[in-house]
């Protein structure tokens, strides 16, 4: 009796844990949403991850809350606005990460690693609650020497810890493991080599002439206030993009960047199909926020625009393969809710973030239409904002400047225009300060005085 009552409980368990998917996340830097194949990039070779989008769930409009690395890493993790969650540097609020989509994975019984680039700080208790493996990879150098002497791209080793990870792993326990890329980010202390590439990726985009931005007319630049032209925006357009030669030199790098992660996807998927896991995998695909890559005679991201908050999102269910493209709006503080939801875990009440899960499948739910989007951080050539971006309309104040954005994207899609000042949107514009207001106010104080 006993020995049934055993296999009667270890046969609940194996059930339980068939029925948890696989959860493979990989968090790259700096890429926005078009510059993949499957987003219609004119030359980016990208085929894996083109593949994981056409057989899993693409989602049109996806956005980060804050575009920069270190606190859209930080979001993702506590699945809360800046606001909220309140980090600036350093060690992450143990308070929030108690509630961490990896806390709640582990509580569901999940193996789990991190490989990457932190960019924060955590309490040494709680990581040790949350992964069974951690290993930080940062860049600068971008390449790392082995053992045997040869040199290594971080892209390659983190997914050669991730394809080990994997390979360990028993049927008997479900698994999560997070690739935290330090691609695309450039070396920002090399301003030869800009954009250090794997080797992967080194036969690609030889003999091509990289387009050049949209929004590259200088007009453009020259309509921003000072404020954005005198910012950080202008520093690293002089870094990377300013003449001819350098955005060529630049941009070919970059894509090279961008394909070597693609290969590295390719590598991990082949793991998971060579372990017969990927048919129970859950793999999702994004950034930490855009990229201006030279529109609007900008670098880096940080500000309001259209290129800086949006980023490319695919979730792939191998057990429910959709080959789907989704309009409504996805944030990067969804996707810890969404794994916890994909493990059979509840959203934690903390968060502002909502599962993803529920649309990929079909259901019909009630869903945002807007969100907030915000930046803060003492440094004194990138100027600190809050808005809200709507479906149609985008709101964005920079209380330390004095100054506010209004762009309709349906007269205006490439946000060209401030309609702030224009008395036919004073309804629009008043409507949009207080939507600002009561979503802001609620998640905490303002990080700056308004002027």
């Amino acid at each position: 009796m006993k020995y049934l009552l055993l296999l009667l409980s270890l046969t609940t368990l194996a059930i339980s844990a068939a029925e948890k998917p696989n959860i493979v996340f990989f968090l790259v830097d700096d890429q926005r949403n078009d510059f993949l194949g499957c987003t219609g990039h004119p030359i980016i070779q990208t085929p894996n991850i083109d593949k994981l989008a056409d057989q899993g769930t693409l989602f049109k409009n996806a956005f980060v809350t804050t575009a920069t690395c270190w606190v859209s890493r930080a979001s993702i993790l506590t699945g809360m606005y800046m606001r909220k969650h309140r980090f600036q540097g350093g060690l992450i609020n143990p308070k929030y990460i108690a509630t961490s989509y990896p806390m709640g994975l582990k509580k569901a019984g999940y193996q789990t690693a991190y490989f990457g680039k932190t960019h924060f700080r955590l309490d040494k208790k709680q990581q040790a609650k949350m992964f069974d493996e951690f290993k930080q990879v940062g860049r600068n150098p971008f390449h790392k020497k082995m053992p045997d002497g040869s040199l290594k791209h971080e892209t390659d080793i983190i997914a050669d810890l991730a394809i080990d990870f994997i390979k360990r792993q028993s049927e008997e326990k479900p698994f999560f493991v997070n690739m935290n890329f330090n691609a695309t980010h450039a070396e920002d202390s090399d301003k030869k080599d800009h954009f250090p590439y794997p080797e992967s990726a080194a036969h690609l985009y030889t003999d091509m002439t990289m387009p050049l931005p949209k929004l590259h007319d200088r007009k453009i630049f020259e309509s921003q206030p000072k404020f954005m032209q005198n910012s950080m925006h202008n520093d690293r357009y002089k870094w990377r993009w300013d003449t001819p030669e350098k955005y060529q030199h630049n941009m070919r790098n970059y894509l090279r960047m961008a394909s070597g992660i693609d290969f590295a996807l390719g590598r991990v998927v082949d793991a998971l199909k060579e372990k017969n896991l990927n048919d129970n995998t859950v793999i999702i695909y994004t950034a930490d926020n855009g990229y201006y890559a030279g529109d609007r005679g900008f670098a880096g991201k940080w500000t309001h625009y259209e290129q800086s908050l949006r980023v490319p999102l695919i979730i792939f269910d191998g057990r429910n393969q959709k080959g789907q493209k989704l309009s409504q709006i996805a944030l990067n503080i969804d996707l810890g809710a969404t794994m916890l939801d994909y493990a059979g875990m509840p959203t934690p009440k903390q968060y502002n973030g909502s599962s993803l899960k529920p649309l990929i499948e079909g259901e019909k739910v009630e869903w945002r239409k807007e969100f907030m989007g915000e930046f803060y951080s003492k440094h004194k050539t990138i100027p600190n904002w809050e808005g809200i971006r709507a479906e149609r309309y985008v709101y964005a104040s920079y209380p330390e400047e004095g100054f506010e954005f209004l762009h309709d994207l349906q007269k205006d899609p490439d946000q060209l225009q401030n309609f702030a000042k224009n008395p036919e949107y004073k309804e629009i514009l008043k409507k949009m300060r207080k939507r600002l207001r009561e979503t802001a106010d609620p998640q905490g104080k303002p990080f700056v005085t308004r002027k």
